[in-house]
């Protein structure tokens, strides 16, 4: 169910080891050693499991690998060889040089380094074959734990290594992280900034710096100010220009990274320059200004910039240029919130809706900077399970003031006032605006209706942003039974209905279920704008059910009056919003009816009335329709009825809870 998280304050910073533990066992890393050397045995971690499983999900290993522990490997292993640097990494058997980019760039920045490789373990005293790390998924950290079994061949790590083979922490990490998407194979092809991300919390951009704005340098300058990791490369058009060098002495095809910018007077004027540093060491710029290279080469020489700005729980509490984080988690589910793009209008409605409120001008400006970004959850994880990147994005439109779901007419006639650059098979999509203070909605979707995933939306700003879920509120509108006529004063119709009724009810005056059946089957059979199956007993029970004021199990004429008007009312709304005349209506319709009618869900009790109503094609008939209504009003009734004065709850002991579920 959607929810909204606001990063933390000043005074509610998060402590750097505040990690959740993953491991099946509930126990965390320590607990887990502890556990170990008591009963002097070395980890195995059933969870990911020193056999093929953990390799490969969609081929057999061409080799035949063996697990060996790093103390089978060499004499005397060593967890970090005088401090982590960036020639620990060697690439092995795996098509994962994104991964090792990152974890690169990581060894410049101690501290971030220090959250993921934790330095409370080592090969030394308490050793017991059990090593951690800490990586970031959607909003939290987690503590990953793995066993220091690794692939090998022929006494060789067969994957990521250390060029001295003494040393084991990168090579644990490539397999705690192998172990959090699911296996080695899944992290076969990436980004550099996909990695970056889940090493720090950080949120990435992306500039092409030929496009880049006119306050690009400004952008870098407040980025390094925040800590952020910054890096640079240069396209290749084909793979033979990989590595490929320049005259200048740039490499192409190789991350960079931007270790500092600033301004210094030359010749009476001033001049930008940019620190780059390769984190492969040795081939360095060779044009003016020796390793600080002018500003204007570096938009001239370089293709893209890469930007992972790091949120407040990831930088030092007095780091001054902070920026305020604001994080909802959603889903795009199937026939209820999974609408499309704006292309697909008669579902692109449906979609989640954020507001977003825009309070503060940043300082010394007249609108106010913000950073999107939008990401879907767990697709590498999913690689196994045939699930692609989904192709994503977001639209920001105007606050028309009113505080609910925006409707299909709303977007037919109102363009949006910004939204993502394109829709991308990434797993994430951000960029950066600026808008005037005021109110916003944030609507994130899928290219394509009907296709479900998990995402994670953040808005980064630099000043306080306000959020809020227009689709988690549940309100209950349902007018109050009329109250009977008195015989004497009734209409010429109101009487024949009474006549309509004593020819139905017999000489008790009152219709049991079969009754209504009949009645129920013959009056809507003969409508020719519903497509109508039989309605079965069961439902006609459950409308006794509704009306039954009395308890007989039977409807008196008062109660029979009441809902043959609920009848009339719900026909008309269900042939109002049967768009194509098909005679069944679209479940994305659904919320739009249900609202007619009175009710106000949320997105969550939207999913489940889509599950239990809708056929396959996402399709409801009039009788799926008439039961969900009957079932909603009857709960929303037996709940006014429990609940305290102007409260949102009841309290149930046992009984009244089962004599609750038993009669909706």
């Amino acid at each position: 169910m959607p929810y909204l998280y606001r990063a933390p304050g000043p005074q509610e910073h998060l402590a750097p080891r505040d990690a959740r533990s993953t491991h099946s066992s509930g126990q965390s890393f320590e607990q887990l050693r502890q556990e170990c050397l008591q009963k002097g045995l070395l980890f195995e971690d059933p969870d990911f499991p020193a056999n093929s499983s953990s390799l490969f999900y969609s081929e057999r290993p061409q080799i035949p690998f063996v697990w060996k522990r790093p103390g089978e490997i060499v004499e005397k292993p060593e967890f970090i060889l005088g401090g982590a640097t960036r020639t620990d990494i060697c690439q092995g058997e795996l098509g994962d040089c994104w991964l090792l980019a990152a974890i690169a760039s990581l060894t410049l920045n101690q501290k971030a380094l220090a959250r993921v490789v934790p330095l409370d373990q080592s090969f030394g005293p308490g050793y017991a074959g059990i090593f951690h790390f800490q990586f970031w998924q959607h909003s939290e950290w987690l503590d990953v734990v793995v066993d220091d079994r690794l692939p090998t061949f022929r006494d060789r790590l067969v994957f990521l290594h250390s060029a001295d083979h003494s040393e084991f922490w990168s090579a644990l990490l490539e397999k705690a992280y192998a172990k959090l998407n699911g296996s080695y194979e899944a992290l076969k092809g990436g980004s550099t900034i996909e990695a970056m991300e889940d090493f720090t919390g950080g949120v990435a951009e992306t500039f092409a710096t030929k496009e880049a704005p006119e306050n690009f340098y400004e952008i870098l300058e407040k980025a390094l100010k925040r800590g952020s990791l910054v890096g640079c490369s240069i396209d290749i058009r084909n793979s033979a220009e990989s590595e490929a060098r320049t005259p200048f002495g740039l490499i192409k095809g190789h991350a960079y990274t931007v270790t500092g910018i600033d301004q210094v007077d030359f010749r009476g004027q001033k001049t930008e320059l940019i620190r780059v540093r390769n984190p492969w060491g040795q081939v360095e710029w060779n044009g003016s200004w020796s390793d600080r290279m002018a500003f204007s080469d570096f938009k001239a020489h370089f293709d893209k910039v890469e930007i992972c700005n790091l949120t407040p729980d990831a930088l030092e509490e007095d780091t001054l240029h902070k920026w305020e984080v604001t994080v909802h988690q959603g889903s795009w589910v199937r026939g209820s919130t999974a609408g499309g793009c704006r292309n697909f209008l008669d579902t692109f409605w449906t979609n989640p809706q954020i507001k977003l409120s825009l309070t503060e001008k940043d300082n010394g400006q007249e609108e106010c900077t913000l950073l999107v970004a939008l990401m879907q959850k767990d697709r590498r994880k999913l690689k196994r399970f045939g699930a692609n990147v989904l192709t994503i994005g977001y639209a920001i439109y105007q606050c028309p003031g009113k505080e609910e779901h925006l409707n299909k007419d709303f977007f037919r006639y109102h363009a949006s006032q910004a939204r993502s650059k394109t829709f991308i098979n990434l797993r994430e999509v951000s960029d950066r605006f600026k808008l005037p203070p005021g109110d916003y909605i944030l609507i994130p979707s899928t290219f394509e209706p009907h296709q479900e995933a998990d995402f994670c939306l953040r808005i980064f700003s630099e000043k306080k942003a306000i959020t809020r879920d227009l689709d988690g509120h549940v309100d209950i509108d349902l007018p109050e039974p009329p109250k009977p006529t008195p015989p004497g004063q009734e209409t010429e119709e109101e009487r024949q209905f009474r006549a309509l009724f004593e020819s139905i009810a017999g000489e008790d005056m009152e219709v049991t279920a079969e009754e209504l059946e009949y009645v129920l089957n013959a009056v809507l059979q003969k409508k020719k704008d519903i497509r109508f199956q039989k309605l079965s007993l069961i439902s006609c029970k459950n409308i006794i059910s509704l009306m039954d004021t009395s308890g007989n199990g039977k409807l008196e004429f008062d109660e029979f009056k009441v809902f043959w008007d609920k009848l009339k009312m719900w026909t008309n709304l269900f042939i109002q919003f049967d768009a194509d005349k098909s005679g069944t209506m679209s479940s994305y319709e659904l919320r739009a009816a249900l609202r007619a009618a009175g009710f106000q869900l949320s997105s969550h009790l939207l999913q489940l009335i889509v599950l239990r109503y809708a056929d396959e094609e996402l399709q409801l008939s009039f009788d799926d329709f008439l039961n969900c209504l009957v079932r909603l009003e009857n709960a929303s009734r037996v709940f006014q009825a429990l609940s305290t004065k102007d409260e949102e709850f009841i309290h149930l002991n046992i009984n009244e809870f089962i004599n609750l579920t038993m009669n909706i």
